[in-house]
């Protein structure tokens, strides 16, 4: 690692923990449309709930191994067996109604895909289709929930989904680049605006 890397300012929530710093450096707040990409961190959300961040970080590739690659079509048919499975999986959260939730949304979020031919098209609604561009100056200025999250997951809870209040849902937003919420010291501010106005 470089000194001009050590010396970069960063998001006061990226630790010198490298996972982090990878996820905060390359990822968190990039616009994505990816459908499966959209699934895996709305159940990885969910997820934490009551957890760290970095918790799931460390558990996310065995999260993949254990739920097929977040292949809904695949985990909206899982039966009780197979989850009786996962509850035994040493390398994810084994709660059961985590577990199950990840179900009731791949069930619910194949319904969403057919009536709106992508997860995609139904999810960026909530912000026009366009990453929000806030200019948070400290942590503290980044609010929890927002009218547009607010919306999101009554939106969801109704279609079914589980896991997705609305402390969730922005969460999910800031994750996928539905928002910006670097904070304009970090030096990824300026570059996640930039790649939304390329998309």
């Amino acid at each position: 690692m470089t000194r001009e890397t050590v010396s970069t300012a960063r998001c006061d929530w990226a630790t010198a923990d490298p996972l982090y710093l990878a996820y905060h450096d390359t990822e968190w707040g990039m616009p994505v449309h990816d459908d499966r990409h959209l699934f895996e961190m709305l159940i990885l959300e969910g997820a934490q709930a009551g957890l760290s961040w970095i918790t799931i970080l460390r558990k996310r590739d065995n999260y993949r191994k254990a739920f097929d690659n977040f292949d809904a079509a695949k985990i909206a048919r899982y039966d009780d067996r197979r989850i009786a499975r996962l509850l035994t999986d040493p390398g994810i959260v084994r709660n059961r109604l985590k577990i199950g939730a990840a179900v009731l949304n791949a069930r619910a979020y194949l319904q969403v895909k057919d009536e709106y031919e992508s997860f995609d098209a139904f999810i960026w609604q909530f912000v026009n289709g366009k990453p929000l561009q806030n200019a948070r100056r400290k942590m503290s200025d980044i609010p929890a929930r927002t009218p547009e999250s607010d919306a999101m997951s009554k939106e969801l809870k109704r279609r079914g989904f589980k896991f997705v209040g609305s402390t969730i849902c922005y969460a999910f937003m800031q994750a996928v680049g539905m928002v910006n919420d670097h904070t304009t010291d970090c030096f990824r501010w300026k570059e996640v605006r930039k790649a939304a106005r390329l998309k």
